[in-house]
């Protein structure tokens, strides 16, 4: 019997220590653009997990691809990228083209994802635009190699991200809230 708690124990302590996540790039991105935004007297953006979704496949796309004046904040308006495995994405993400209308999808790429750069690309670049207005609020950060993608979403129905092609919300993932959950009702098993 003991040797069972030792192991659910071990167990627990393991996923708890997997939950915990360290400053990464994307957290440190969403904090500064939620400072930059209370600078100028707006809402912070809340995290919308299909927009995260939908910002890793675009970064993943990006994975590999040189930075260049033609790529990221530094695109010459007009000359944006095209994505054309955007309905592979959207059907992904749970999705659909009718929710994502209004959204902004801006892809950086920074050498080394350097983290001063990576805010001032999206703060200081054409980007701004975007963030100053007070039409989003939502967002999606993700990341891959030297691209970061930041999506934005609104809390209009062409523009929330909300659910399309799939019923599935992502809920059967646990929260914060459920792991401490978990980690309390382990903890008095183990007493």
């Amino acid at each position: 019997m003991a040797s069972l708690k030792n192991l659910l124990f071990l167990s627990l302590l393991f996923h708890s220590l997997l939950i915990i996540k360290c400053d990464d790039e994307e957290d440190n991105l969403l904090l500064g653009i939620n400072q930059y935004r209370a600078s100028l007297n707006l809402t912070a953006l809340i995290k919308n997990d299909r927009a995260e979704c939908l910002a890793g496949e675009v970064a993943d796309q990006f994975k590999g691809q040189p930075c260049t004046n033609t790529t990221g904040s530094a695109t010459i308006p007009g000359t944006e990228p095209q994505y054309p495995n955007f309905p592979q994405f959207l059907s992904k993400c749970h999705l659909n083209v009718t929710t994502t209308r209004d959204g902004q999808i801006m892809p950086a790429c920074v050498p080394n994802l350097d983290p001063s750069l990576v805010i001032s690309n999206f703060t200081k670049s054409q980007y701004s635009e975007y963030l100053n207005s007070t039409d989003f609020s939502g967002i999606g950060v993700n990341s891959e190699g030297n691209w970061m993608v930041v999506v934005l979403t609104t809390n209009t129905p062409e523009g929330s991200y909300s659910v399309g092609t799939n019923k599935d919300n992502g809920g059967s993932r646990l929260n914060p809230i459920g792991y401490l959950m978990f980690l309390l009702v382990g903890f008095f098993v183990l007493l």
